[in-house]
């Protein structure tokens, strides 16, 4: 009788552990359960994605490293984890220049103002000529660059894992000017790229705050929070904005971890909508239609801009570490962990088609101009497919 209770009791614990987080340490070994990655499903798809070129670019990304491509001056510009950076035509994927700079890199290249701009993991920016590659400075600032750097208004912005935002002159790097805010004990590795508007630049931060600072001076503009500390855990209070920012039509969308996704008036930073959300990878937004989010599910949500109402949400990805959604004509795409593209359309969130682009992870977000999208992968493929 009381071995059976035993037995009984033992069972009930392991199935409420079950529910309770999906994964299972077992007394009895040391193995550790983890839910397996969704299968993909069969649909009938509904056109045939077409793949303009493909090429490999380098040694492709570290760890967990996010090596997206910049589009700049109908070039496409890569760089891999060593610091190979190369300049492709855009159009038909012609290698136009290629330089080492032999330094690590965690993070995609960025650019403006004639400038492509390397940030690398010992805390360089490095400034290249768009046209042949040349490094014309070089600059040591406070610790690692996680995020591309920009340039406008003749000012290089770029982040810096100590959660400084710093201003260099994009003539010779020299620094400008300097904005900070303190980095909780416990954050996310990453933080979201700054984003450049008019004469704005605006940037998520760990503490769940979205600031908008002039691009000339550095000076406050406005800052507001999206997402507030809860929970007693010091993970649960985890409210990071790692995600980039995306800003249409003077609104910055934003979503951030265990917070929310909100629409914020570029011009005065008012929220203008917001509803729980939590995305560490990103999202995309049809102004006046939808904000498309990949959240830590791996869900993707599709959100009334204007209400916040969610109006429909894809689940058939879940586990399968989706990147962030682009939008690419009446559809949404996003990677997966297997180098999948997967197309959703943005009227009810079905499955319209798919391709194998890579045969390693697409972490990056698509990069969309004219009729192609751009697609990196952690192997080093870069891939162009038109647009439907």
């Amino acid at each position: 009788m009381i071995a059976k209770c035993i037995k009984r009791l033992l069972v009930l614990i392991l199935s409420l552990s079950l529910m309770a987080c999906g994964t299972v340490k077992g007394w009895l070994t040391d193995e550790t359960y983890v839910a397996p990655p969704a299968e993909l499903i069969e649909f009938s798809q509904e056109f045939t994605p077409e793949l303009v070129w493909s090429i490999n670019n380098g040694e492709g990304a570290a760890d967990y490293s996010d090596l997206g491509v910049w589009l700049q001056a109908d070039m496409v510009i890569a760089v891999d984890h060593e610091g190979e950076v190369a300049s492709y035509e855009a159009i038909t994927g012609r290698q136009l220049w290629q330089v080492e700079l032999d330094v690590p890199v965690t993070t995609g290249a960025g650019g403006g103002d004639n400038l492509i701009l390397i940030g690398s993991k010992e805390g360089e920016i490095l400034a290249l000529d768009e046209t042949t590659g040349q490094l014309l400075w070089r600059k040591r600032l406070t610790s690692e660059v996680l995020a591309p750097p920009k340039a406008s208004h003749n000012v290089v912005v770029a982040r810096t894992a100590d959660g400084r935002l710093t201003g260099l002159s994009a003539e010779d790097g020299s620094i400008l000017w300097n904005y900070q805010r303190s980095v909780p004990l416990l954050s996310l590795r990453g933080t979201g790229a700054p984003v450049v508007a008019d004469d704005k630049v605006v940037a998520g931060y760990a503490n769940g705050k979205l600031v908008a600072l002039s691009i000339i001076d550095g000076k406050v503009l406005w800052e507001k929070s999206i997402a507030v500390p809860r929970g007693r855990s010091e993970l649960d209070r985890l409210v990071d904005i790692d995600a980039t920012p995306v800003i249409k039509q003077g609104k910055v969308y934003v979503v951030s971890y265990h917070g929310n996704v909100a629409a914020v008036s570029l011009d005065t930073g008012r929220i203008l909508w917001s509803r729980e959300a939590s995305s560490r990878t990103g999202l995309d937004a049809a102004v006046g239609e939808a904000v498309f989010v990949s959240d830590d599910s791996d869900y993707v949500w599709a959100y009334q801009d204007g209400s916040g109402d969610a109006l429909w949400r894809q689940t058939r990805l879940l586990r399968r570490t989706i990147s962030a959604p682009a939008i690419v004509g009446d559809n949404i795409l996003v990677g997966d962990f297997e180098g999948y593209m997967h197309w959703i359309s943005r009227a009810d969130g079905r499955f319209v088609a798919r391709l194998q682009v890579a045969d390693a992870a697409i972490r990056s977000k698509p990069v969309v101009k004219d009729n192609l999208v751009y697609i990196t992968a952690v192997d080093g493929t870069l891939a162009a497919l038109r647009i439907q």
